[in-house]
């Protein structure tokens, strides 16, 4: 054992020997693994830094400055970004519900908020294998990650079935419901919560407030049918009514929601089972005012673009900045032909279409906003220098003005030329024919598929369109779509009122074909931003004939300064989406005293709202944007909502409030009333 214990391993005995040369002068083993001769010291390659290195330091860098500038911002006190925007701008004025309760002002009568298309949250209940684990999240409204992630499925739970309107197989989106459905659309863009907050600070609360949410991809009567919204909404106003002692109601829709409440008024009152029995007086019983916000009443040009080519002027200017970017095999599929596709399944699109035809929105030579100009600064200024007034007057005739009534012209000539120098030939008996079979094709091609190269050809060769031929141009080109929306919407002027067809629901959300209640006590107010260059129709030209593309598509490099021509589109005065003749008309004329559209003469008011964009980054979208939904914020519109809640009448606001030629372009309109 004790000779075992003194034994050495012969391995270990190795590494204790000193270093020496081998006889041939050589370095052993381990002198080579530690020494280097100083002979190559200077010979070592030194390590070289890489694109890689460069691109780790970089993103490490901007997360350590990100994570660090979070942190000051969690840790700052609240008042810290008020106090430095006040140094550099000077003091911000209070909220509209801070200085109104100064003066005393408190909630008075419920208030029933009607949210927009679009804006409203929708969330998924039931869907398809794509779409685990997204039960009762939003589909719309939200963050918008889901859409980024899974585009088709998204798409395919959006999307409605085409032959009925409702639910596919297997599908339920339904809307949120509660204030929380329609506070912001996506992260960041708020839509009521500034409303919202502000009538909290006079003393609303939730009880006092409600959000009348509803799917609004469907039609406004397939909401009762589906979801019994109406009844909702009916049941939710008397219980408001009843618990405040009788105080009746102030309704606020915003854009599209004003025809969906239009829809409801009718509603209400008819008997059942079309309508919800409430009586003739239902409305004069329950509802003090109704505040219209960026009323699409007459509907919106901007509606036609979205069917025919699944775009507008924004997205026409993104073809011309990026050409082939939207032409793309990658990028088209997954932009223009899913809106297109998801467009045509919504009949609460279809709302929007222009209505009352030639006699609201003009014809080949005529339109009302006819001599507009889009800088009347301008016009003003150069008018003023004249100092005979007959040279001012000629020198304004002068000025050549858009064909605002051709609501669609395919080629900038055309949109310009005299009407009797335009050679038109009849789409409608042209022959369609199915393109060549493509089944991924035929999926995003919603209904143009079924259209051939005749049928393109035969809408371009009409050349241009009005109001009126738009409609008989949407049955040709999407005719499944316009079935439904046939069904459920009109968009003509009613002769007769006493005509019974008219108590058909497919006529309630038309203005000029339907009536507002019996209800003298009760005001109408239309608001609505002006001074923002809105569209009013467009240059067209046919996209490439391959087989994915949609056939379609504005000119962009169609532009006339003195014309108002920008990127495919005239403008004319608006809110970026409603012109001033849809929001303002039907108040400034039509339901003005009493007419036939007016039986009981309730009283109506048109208020609109100049708007100034910010003039510093740090006052966000700013206190005076007057934008379609930016207005939301808008402290004059604010203030003014909060004094009606608050027991002001229209005459109290100061009547009538206008800055465009509204009353002007109305009494340019011949209807009968």
């Amino acid at each position: 054992m004790s000779l075992l214990r003194r034994r050495k391993h012969p391995f270990n005995e190795s590494f204790r020997k000193p270093e020496k040369e081998h006889e041939n002068g050589d370095f052993s083993y381990e002198s080579k693994r530690k020494k280097i001769p100083y002979e190559h010291e200077e010979e070592r390659p030194l390590s070289k830094w890489s694109c890689l290195d460069t691109w780790c330091w970089l993103i490490g860098c901007v997360c350590v400055t990100w994570w660090f500038l979070l942190f000051l911002y969690n840790a700052m006190p609240a008042s810290f970004p008020k106090y430095v925007t006040e140094v550099i701008t000077g003091p911000l004025p209070d909220p509209p519900g801070v200085k109104l309760r100064k003066l005393g002002l408190t909630a008075k009568h419920p208030v029933v908020f009607v949210p927009a298309a679009v804006t409203g949250g929708l969330e998924l209940w039931e869907g398809r294998k794509c779409a685990q684990g997204l039960f009762r999240k939003r589909l719309w409204g939200g963050t918008f990650g889901d859409v980024y992630k899974r585009p088709q499925c998204w798409v395919e739970h959006m999307s409605l079935d085409n032959e009925t309107g409702m639910d596919p197989c297997g599908i339920r989106v339904r809307p949120i419901s509660g204030l929380v459905t329609a506070d912001g659309l996506g992260s960041g863009y708020f839509v009521w919560t500034t409303l919202v907050s502000n009538l909290a600070r006079i003393g609303y609360e939730e009880k006092t407030m409600f959000m009348a949410a509803y799917d609004w991809r469907l039609s406004f009567q397939n909401t009762q049918v589906r979801d019994q919204t109406l009844s909702r909404i009916k049941n939710n106003i008397e219980l408001m009514v009843a618990t405040r002692g009788g105080q009746k109601a102030v309704i606020i829709p915003h854009s599209a929601g004003a025809l969906f409440f239009l829809h409801f008024m009718k509603w209400v009152e008819a008997p059942p089972p079309m309508g919800g029995g409430g009586g003739p007086y239902w409305c004069s019983k329950h509802i003090k005012a109704v505040v219209n916000i960026a009323a699409p009443f007459l509907g919106v040009p901007k509606a036609i673009p979205l069917f025919l080519s699944a775009e507008s002027k924004d997205i026409s200017l993104v073809r011309a900045i990026a050409p082939g970017f939207l032409e793309n095999d990658i990028f088209q599929p997954q932009i223009l032909q899913h809106v297109m596709r998801l467009s045509h399944s919504w009949d609460s699109t279809v709302s929007m279409i222009p209505r009352g035809g030639d006699t609201i929105w003009g014809s080949l030579d005529w339109s009302p906003e006819e001599g507009y100009s889009c800088d009347q600064k301008r016009e003003m200024k150069n008018s003023t220098r004249v100092t005979n007034p007959a040279r001012a007057k000629s020198a304004i005739s002068l000025t050549r003005s858009a064909n605002f009534g051709r609501i669609v012209s395919f080629g900038k000539d055309v949109a310009e030329a005299p009407s009797n120098d335009i050679d038109r030939i009849d789409f409608k008996g042209a022959v369609k024919g199915h393109r060549a079979e493509n089944r991924t094709c035929r999926d995003l091609w919603a209904e143009y598929h079924g259209m051939g190269f005749e049928g393109t050809k035969a809408v371009a060769d009409y050349k241009t369109y009005t109001a009126e031929s738009i409609v008989e141009l949407l049955h040709f080109v999407a005719p499944k779509m316009m079935a439904r929306s046939t069904a459920h919407f009109s968009h003509g002027i009613a002769d007769n009122m006493d005509d019974p067809k008219y108590k058909h629901y497919k006529y309630w959300s038309n203005p000029l074909e339907t009536t507002l209640p019996i209800a003298p006590e009760m005001e109408i107010f239309s608001f609505y931003g002006t001074g923002l260059p809105t569209e009013r129709s467009y240059v067209y030209k046919l996209s490439p004939t391959a087989e994915c593309h949609i056939p379609f598509q504005i000119d962009s490099s169609a532009n006339d300064e003195e014309t108002c021509l920008k990127g495919g589109a005239y403008s004319v005065d608006g809110d970026g989406t409603v012109p001033v003749l849809s929001a303002g008309f039907m108040c400034a004329k039509a339901w003005h005293g009493k007419t036939k559209f007016n039986p009981s003469g309730i009283r109506t008011y048109v208020r609109e709202y100049r708007h100034s964009p910010p003039t510093t980054l740090l006052e966000g979208c700013g206190t005076l944007n007057c934008a379609h939904v930016d207005i939301m914020r808008s402290f004059a519109l604010i203030e003014d909502v909060i004094r009606i809640a608050a027991g002001a009448s229209g005459e109290e606001l100061g009547g009538n409030r206008v800055h465009s030629n509204i009353f002007k372009w109305s009494e340019k309109i011949n209807l009968q009333l």
